[in-house]
């Protein structure tokens, strides 16, 4: 039992035990090499994801035709053939082989967004149009989505979640409960989630600003103007001006901050990254 070994050997003990989880889970995030967690099979989130999106549709309003809707699919299109033929080139493995690619335009213009769900589930709000107005800065936000796919961010996201909660359980356990009553007494005291600002959070905008960088190499490889996503970000943070939280309290990068970034990377994207030609 817990109470019969010391501090020192339990951590020895939970420490291997996670190990031993952990590291035969671990997998590489494409072009950015990022080591990442990988518990959950890529097979089973995709058939969620597949239902999940399935469900979305019979319930939202969509448009089904339109030169919107078209718009959508050429961008997601070239995209695809881009993102799937430079893999195969690079690596001779292409990560969106298993993908169903779909798109569907929600008629929605209050909601300035869009998603990708795992394997290849792409939604565009008629909102968001407003936003970027032109089809390169689209492809930049389109590229964006595209790659939390390609990234497998969803993936790594619930395996970090699993790992956490059975990390927190187990060290609760040998600390009688201190953990759990010092994140429920400050969650009551101040409304926050220690858990969430000081792990979900970061990880979070360390996605995103992955997607970002990831997003932008996929729209200059698809024969797109990277540079217009400067242009976006500024308008999309005169849209939001004022109303943005913290960064701390966010789980996206600030639009300053996607600013500052994209102009760091585009001039070395445009020159490693130039469009690949369609056949």
């Amino acid at each position: 039992m817990i109470h019969n070994i010391n501090r020192r050997k339990f951590i020895e003990l939970f420490g291997c035990g996670c190990c031993s989880l952990i590291l035969p889970s671990c997998s590489t995030v494409p072009i950015t090499k990022r080591r990442q967690l990988s518990i959950y099979p890529e097979a089973t989130i995709n058939r969620q994801a597949s239902a999940a999106y399935e469900q979305f549709r019979t319930k939202t309003k969509l448009i089904n035709s339109g030169k919107n809707l078209n718009k959508i699919k050429d961008i997601g299109k070239r995209i695809e053939f881009s993102v799937s033929k430079f893999f195969i080139e690079k690596d001779g493995e292409d990560p969106t082989s298993n993908f169903q690619w779909d798109y569907v335009l929600v008629e929605n213009d209050k909601v300035v967004n869009a998603w990708c769900m795992p394997g290849g589930k792409i939604a565009v709000y008629t909102g968001l149009l407003k936003i970027t107005q032109n089809d390169d800065a689209l492809a930049v936000v389109m590229g964006h989505e595209i790659a939390h796919a390609v990234a497998k961010h969803s993936i790594e996201r619930a395996s970090q979640a699993l790992t956490v909660n059975l990390g927190t359980q187990v060290a609760d356990i040998f600390l009688g409960g201190a953990i759990n009553r010092t994140r429920s007494t400050i969650g009551q005291s101040s409304g926050m989630d220690i858990f969430q600002l000081g792990i979900f959070n970061p990880f979070g905008r360390q996605q995103e600003t992955e997607a970002d960088y990831l997003g932008l190499i996929f729209s200059s490889l698809a024969g797109y103007d990277i540079r217009e996503s400067v242009k976006l970000w500024e308008r999309m943070a005169e849209k939001n001006k004022g109303k943005e939280p913290p960064q701390f309290l966010s789980t996206h990068p600030s639009s300053s901050n996607r600013i500052i970034n994209l102009k760091k990377w585009i001039t070395e994207i445009i020159i490693k990254y130039p469009p690949i030609k369609r056949v």
